[in-house]
């Protein structure tokens, strides 16, 4: 104790002073007067196999080699106090696993980050007092499994969120003593310099989660409920609002574009292809001269089929909805009737034409309420009812689309009973 040890560099030396001492236990070195920024060699305990205490504290030292400890491995008790060590490599205490007890003050620490990766499970006591750390980070004291007595007064606290986890811990764990922590200071921020750390608020800091999950549980719930909602009762709304909207975009871009190539476009259920083909076509492009746009005939291949449906209608004078149980039940016909019954109501025109092939109840059309909507106050033909007068129910049809495309409201009541 109380010598003048003076290495200038950490570098090995040749001849390490302890090579022969190999059974010693206690070794103290306090009290070094070196001069300011004196190191030890990374070789200088070489031989002190069975060492249990070291004592190096007040000797000015600046800084240890990565490997001081290496020589050291069944190292208890360690006094490292009153140096100059600003920070300190993070495996330096790797080797000495079996460390119980860590003095370490007045060194000026900026951050205790280097436990993280020193793995010291086996330490119980540490006294870190008067260092220039005021962050204590949950990872640090998670890594002290053992660690049962901690000082650290004298130490400049930040008394805002950073520390809200040290706060806890300081007052509910139960394994390790802090000493005197209820005369721990704040340093920072300025209003706050001089309150007592524990004495701060940081409840706002803190996430309640089980705040968090009684709100995300009660959201998944409503938001459950009104899915299940909208499908059973506003599906339809909402396919039509999204059918509406796409022929919306196509009228804007093509209202002064258009021309119309077909006298009427037939929508059909392909399980209806049968009567179109051997009645409604034979008797109105053969017999009558119309020209007619069939999707299975006319429609382009490689189009998406949304466009080729928007197309077809705006492309032509009228719309004729060939409507059965199965073409309600369609999900390409539904799209049909959307968007023609979007130009109806878009242009205020008699651009669309029903024909019912089968007599369907009203409280059957209840899923499909613009079909219901339309049935009040637009045109429709029942072949169903047309047995006994076919030649009139074809008269009605060429009527339809004979008529110009006069305002809504005024269009002919077709149909035949």
């Amino acid at each position: 104790m109380n010598n003048q040890i003076k290495y200038i560099s950490d570098n090995p030396i040749a001849y390490p002073p302890f090579a022969e001492l190999s059974q010693l236990d206690t070794l103290h070195l306090s009290g070094q007067h070196g001069r300011l920024g004196t190191n030890l060699p990374q070789n200088f305990l070489q031989g002190l196999t069975n060492l249990s205490v070291l004592n190096i504290r007040s000797s000015e030292f600046n800084s240890l080699h990565p490997l001081f400890f290496n020589y050291t491995r069944n190292l208890k008790v360690l006094y490292l106090s009153a140096n100059y060590f600003t920070d300190i490599p993070d495996n330096l205490f790797s080797p000495i696993q079996k460390l119980k007890s860590l003095y370490i003050s007045q060194t000026h620490l900026r951050s205790l980050d280097f436990l993280l990766h020193a793995n010291l499970t086996e330490l119980e006591f540490l006294q870190v007092r008067k260092n220039a750390f005021s962050v204590i980070r949950e990872p640090v004291m998670q890594s002290l499994s053992a660690l049962v007595y901690l000082d650290m007064l004298g130490n400049s606290f930040t008394c805002n969120c950073d520390n809200t986890w040290f706060l806890q811990w300081v007052k509910n764990n139960k394994q390790t003593q802090v000493y005197d922590a209820y005369n721990f200071e704040c340093n920072y921020p300025p209003n706050l310099i001089g309150r007592k750390l524990l004495e701060i608020d940081v409840r706002s800091c803190t996430v309640d989660m089980e705040f968090i999950c009684y709100i995300s549980t009660a959201c998944t719930v409503i938001m459950t409920i009104a899915v299940s909602f909208t499908h059973h009762f506003l599906q339809w709304h909402l396919v039509y609002a999204y059918y509406l909207m796409l022929a919306f975009l196509y009228n804007s871009k093509h209202k002064n574009k258009r021309a119309h190539q077909y006298d009427a476009f037939v929508s059909y259920n392909a399980n209806d292809e049968g009567w179109v083909l051997g009645e409604l076509l034979p008797k109105l492009e053969v017999k009558q001269g119309w020209t007619l746009c069939l999707h299975h005939r006319d429609f382009q291949p490689g189009r998406p089929i949304i466009e080729n449906i928007t197309d077809a209608i705006y492309g032509s004078r009228k719309t004729i909805c060939v409507v059965s149980r199965d073409y309600l039940q369609s999900e390409w016909c539904s799209r049909e009737i959307q968007v023609a019954s979007f130009r109806l109501f878009d242009e205020q025109k008699d651009v669309l034409i029903l024909v019912f092939l089968e007599d369907i109840p009203m409280q059957q059309l209840s899923p499909y309420y613009r079909m219901r909507r339309l049935l009040k106050r637009q045109t429709y033909l029942s072949w169903s009812r047309a047995d006994a007068h076919p030649d009139l129910f074809w008269e009605k049809l060429q009527q339809a689309l004979d008529t110009q495309e006069h305002p809504m409201g005024e269009h002919l009541r077709l149909t035949v009973v």
